[in-house]
């Protein structure tokens, strides 16, 4: 499946969810977040090198991130997964659990990848970002961890 295009509504979906606010057994429906921008951050696992620096930028730079944007952080991982995640790093935003990839394959980010050879199905750390009315404003694929956080507030100062 392809990626959405930008100026086009992103896909929507109703999801488990924790953190951020949301009970342990929460259900999330993206046009819930609609009024202001949205950040959609996808990436392949919880508590991994990666993406646990993609993450703790995040939180680090919470203060500035949750004036412009909600934030929800998008995996393959169980609720209780990113529960244990949310914890061990006091991470301030929501992660959805995307089990049986279904938002990933919308969003075009569930792809064949390559590891020593092998192939294998996997999240491509993607982050899509929409604005209040829920049209695809920024996509920044293939994300480097170390790079994403500036990425975002660029994107966000972009639609200010």
């Amino acid at each position: 499946m392809s990626k959405p295009l930008l100026n086009q509504p992103a896909p929507l979906f109703n999801a488990p969810v924790c953190g951020g606010g949301f009970a342990a057994d929460a259900r999330l429906d993206l046009t819930s977040l609609l009024g202001r921008p949205v950040v959609l951050y996808f990436y392949p696992k919880d508590d991994t090198p990666g993406c646990t620096r993609q993450a703790c930028g995040l939180r680090d730079a919470w203060d500035k991130l949750r004036r412009k944007a909600h934030v929800l952080g998008i995996s393959p991982d169980p609720v209780r997964r990113h529960a244990k995640f949310i914890s061990k790093y006091e991470l301030p935003f929501a992660l959805v659990a995307d089990e049986d990839h279904a938002i990933a394959t919308a969003y075009g980010v569930w792809v064949e990848k390559s590891l020593y050879g092998r192939k294998y199905m996997g999240v491509e750390r993607s982050t899509f970002i929409l604005d209040a009315e829920g049209r695809l404003q920024a996509i920044l694929e293939k994300v480097k961890p170390d790079e994403h956080l500036e990425l975002v507030l660029q994107a966000l100062r972009s639609m200010e």
